[in-house]
């Protein structure tokens, strides 16, 4: 070691050290740069676990124990690809999708997808408030009070607030998703199985079983996001340089996400499917029925993930489909933007929040008819705006080198026919039994 620093002339310690400090350095810059970027694949891939995705996945998990935990791993491998793909268009672009889309497909294409995703969202709207009723009523508060509050709370937090202010609301709201984890814990199940299960498929042909998992898929990927991430990604305006921190933020997004409803649908499995308890209609029947089997705790901690996932989705809903429509449009969109730069943006979200809390309110509203029927226009749009997304990702003219790879394009293709034929499914379950789907 004498000899190496005779040589080298400096000592060999401080050079190591010298070398250690330049890492570190190196990594906190990264580290920075990573949080100055993470946001929009974090918050549009865990704001999908709304009140419509925990019913799917409460029912999942009663009726059929940790059967469906296989499924996990193939969506978090769509929703990781079919995510990074508006990412990457975003950032090499610097448009959003609908944007995109009328350019390269013309305005009436993009009048067409504008007025589906429009009545999907406003469906799924409905859902989120009808959460956010459910969980208030498990606490005994009226919805009557509940609702319209919440629609205030979310209205004045968008209306009122900038980007980065609300999404930083939005991160914070994402870590109380870890109830359903301390749920978990407290229903006490074989982790073994849950495990095996998660990693041995395990298919069925039952038509109860194919349509419980038509709607997992289709509530666990939802077209909504796709715009609302591409939008998220160009209003911080997040560019080339910044792909990979991009990148990174989707991929930690998505595995979160898919981790929540894993701890989900153990819970349920460990309690309702095994005490026999399997024909629940709700998450709030389900956080209803966990009391006598896992606790109080457990009862309260469900409701209240479900609560914070309603006023999520009720918040990022009517953002996302008000910059699709604005977008898709040619209007001023955006939350740094004030109600005179953006007016149509702020009337169409305004909408939306006293549309959809209002129908919550009208009594004998069917509320579970709402929520299935959301779902279903979820997988109807699904496929379309997949489809549209590969064709843009491939465009050599708009992505460059950052075009789709043959991974990439195998797993949108297969996940789109995917869709489309569990699509099929509920809408053929839908015509010749709609008892089987609950209408």
């Amino acid at each position: 070691m004498a000899e190496e620093s005779k040589n080298e002339g400096t000592p060999v310690w401080p050079r190591r050290m010298a070398r250690w400090r330049a890492q570190r350095r190196h990594l906190w810059r990264r580290f920075a740069l990573f949080l100055a970027v993470v946001g929009p694949g974090v918050i549009t891939s865990n704001v999908d676990n709304d009140a419509g995705g925990i019913t799917t996945y409460s029912v999942s998990g009663a009726q059929y124990g940790y059967a469906l935990l296989w499924s996990l791993i193939p969506m978090t491998i769509a929703l990781y690809v079919s995510e990074e793909m508006c990412a990457r268009m975003g950032v090499v672009t610097g448009k959003g999708l609908s944007d995109l889309i009328r350019e390269e497909f013309g305005f009436r294409t993009t009048f067409f997808l504008m007025v589906v995703g429009f009545l999907v969202d406003l469906g799924n709207v409905t859902a989120e408030f009808a959460g956010v009723a459910a969980s208030m009523q498990i606490f005994g508060v009226s919805k009557y009070f509940a609702v319209p509050v919440a629609a205030l709370v979310v209205w004045i937090l968008v209306l009122r607030g900038t980007y980065r202010q609300v999404e930083a609301i939005f991160l914070v709201a994402c870590t109380f998703y870890l109830s359903y984890f301390f749920s978990a814990i407290l229903a006490h199940p074989v982790w073994t199985e849950a495990i095996k299960a998660t990693l041995v498929p395990h298919f069925s042909l039952q038509p109860e079983y194919l349509l419980t998992l038509t709607a997992l898929v289709g509530t666990t990927i939802a077209p909504w996001q796709f715009f609302y991430l591409q939008a998220g990604f160009v209003e911080k305006k997040v560019g080339p340089k910044q792909y990979a921190q991009a990148r990174l933020d989707v991929l930690f997004g998505s595995i979160s996400c898919m981790a929540i409803v894993f701890f989900i649908i153990v819970c349920c499995g460990a309690t309702l499917y095994v005490s026999g308890h399997r024909n629940i209609a709700d998450a709030a029947e389900a956080a209803q029925a966990l009391a006598p089997l896992a606790g109080p705790w457990a009862k309260a901690l469900f409701a209240f993930g479900l609560l914070n996932a309603s006023l999520f989705a009720a918040s990022i809903l009517p953002l996302s489909t008000a910059h699709v429509v604005c977008e898709g449009l040619g209007f001023e969109a955006g939350l740094d933007r004030k109600f005179r730069e953006a007016p149509v943006f702020y009337w169409l979200y305004t909408a939306l929040v006293v549309i959809g809390g209002g129908i919550i309110l009208i009594p004998g509203a069917p509320l579970l008819k709402i929520l299935i029927l959301s779902q279903v226009g979820n997988g109807v749009w699904l496929p379309i705006v997949l489809i549209f997304m590969i064709l843009l990702s491939n465009r050599h003219d708009l992505m460059g080198d950052r075009k789709n790879g043959p991974f990439f394009n195998a797993v949108a293709w297969i996940s789109s026919i995917i869709m489309i034929g569990l699509t099929l499914i509920l809408i053929y379950a839908a015509i010749v039994n709609p008892s089987s789907i609950g209408m």
